[in-house]
């Protein structure tokens, strides 16, 4: 803001020395015009003295119209006229010269709408800088710090409601942001919080089997039981104990796995047509330019019930694993029914994973034998799945005469 007012303070120094050079200049050009006519007086006055006045041509003269002699007559009409004139005494008689004055007049016209065509130039510069100023720079300054308080965590940082139509949207786009960012922190700390008290209470409840194995294990090394069937109880028992531990360790693990992303849905109802017209729109020229056809199949629109967004989001994920993993050549979506269900299908040619391993596909970070150096984290499909759960819907993947195909189910309205 303040190298803005640098600038505003500049701009009107250059409009104030524009002013004064142009009326300076304007000025000197109507001095100048108003002595020719003084000019012109003393060069008749010379000619006459030399050669008379039947000498003098007045088209030679552009201010000059009239030389009238004192011919001694009438000497009040003589200084009595409506033009302008200066008196000369010329060879001991006196002339009236009379002349135009009229371009003076023009000269003071022209300044005057010169002024006021630079006076409506500069109101209208300066109307534009403080438009700029007050509707552009002083709302984008009271968001200069946001950013900057968000990155270091704060989120409760206050953004005042701005309806100005070039940073409202911006604003509130930003304060969406800001809220959206405590949410998921607030999330994290309730699950971090649930997830602690979860492993705590496990590890509580592990310290009792383990125990019992202690003492067991310790009974049969000293040998407190010497009847076979009393040793075989025992054995037993601690496969039990063993067991129990087991499931409380599969209890851990799946804690430490599940709902580590936060993923909201939006359940709303929307037509089948809204989601492949978006679909295509954003793979069409794509998947031209790499040289892959993109092929969309026959479908009867229907209203679904689901996330459109997250729908369009989840059809992503699985083109953009076809276009990784496919052989490059045909890219498909095609559509089915089942009941009362809606089933959206891609498929792709080329499949080089392993049967056995399709089973894990849409395990988090499970990546298959055939990634090979593609980059990606083994997430992609894990997050189609939580979304289409949390859209009460389904996903599913199989192999079918080398082509890979992927379907997601949604249940109609």
């Amino acid at each position: 803001m303040k190298s803005f007012n640098r600038i505003f303070a500049a701009v009107i120094l250059v409009i104030i020395l524009l002013f004064v050079l142009c009326n300076y200049c304007m000025r000197q050009v109507s001095d100048d015009s108003g002595r020719q006519y003084r000019v012109e007086a003393n060069r008749i006055a010379n000619e006459i003295g030399e050669n008379g006045i039947d000498s003098i041509d007045l088209s030679e003269y552009s201010t000059i119209t009239a030389i009238v002699p004192l011919d001694g007559s009438d000497e009040k009409a003589f200084f009595e006229t409506e033009s302008d004139y200066v008196i000369r005494e010329i060879s001991g008689e006196l002339y009236r010269i009379e002349y135009n004055a009229k371009q003076n007049i023009i000269n003071r016209n022209t300044i005057l709408m010169i002024n006021i065509f630079l006076g409506v130039i500069s109101l209208l510069v300066i109307g534009f800088m403080l438009f700029i100023r007050y509707r552009i720079l002083k709302p984008f300054n009271t968001l200069r710090e946001v950013p900057y308080e968000l990155s270091k965590g704060n989120l409760t940082v206050p953004i005042k409601e701005n309806k100005n139509k070039f940073f409202g949207r911006f604003v509130w786009g930003i304060d969406l942001l800001r809220e959206k960012l405590e949410q998921s922190k607030k999330h994290e700390l309730e699950l971090q919080k649930e997830k602690k008290t979860l492993l705590l209470s496990l590890s509580h409840d592990i310290k009792t089997p383990l125990s019992a194995i202690k003492l067991y294990s310790k009974a049969l090394s000293k040998n407190l039981y010497p009847d076979k069937n009393k040793q075989l109880e025992i054995a037993e028992s601690i496969n039990n104990k063993a067991d129990e531990i087991e499931s409380f360790v599969s209890e851990i693990i799946k804690a430490s796995n599940e709902d580590f992303l936060y993923l909201e849905v939006n359940m709303d109802e929307f037509y089948l047509s809204q989601a492949v017209r978006e679909i295509s729109e954003y793979y069409k020229e794509k998947l031209y330019l790499i040289g892959i056809d993109f092929i969309i199949g026959e479908y009867s629109d229907c209203i679904l019930k689901g996330d459109l967004n997250r729908l369009v989001e989840v059809i992503q994920n699985i083109t953009e694993n076809a276009v990784k993993y496919g052989d490059g050549h045909i890219i498909s979506l095609e559509f089915s029914e089942e009941e009362d269900c809606k089933l959206i299908t891609v498929k792709n040619g080329g499949c080089t994973l392993p049967e056995t391993e399709l089973p894990h596909i849409f395990d988090s970070f499970w990546r298959g034998s055939n990634a090979g150096s593609c980059e990606g984290s083994g997430l992609g499909l894990y997050i189609c799945r939580q979304l289409m759960h949390k859209m009460d819907g389904e996903i599913f993947a199989e192999i079918r005469n080398g082509s890979m195909l992927v379907t997601v189910v949604l249940h109609k309205c």
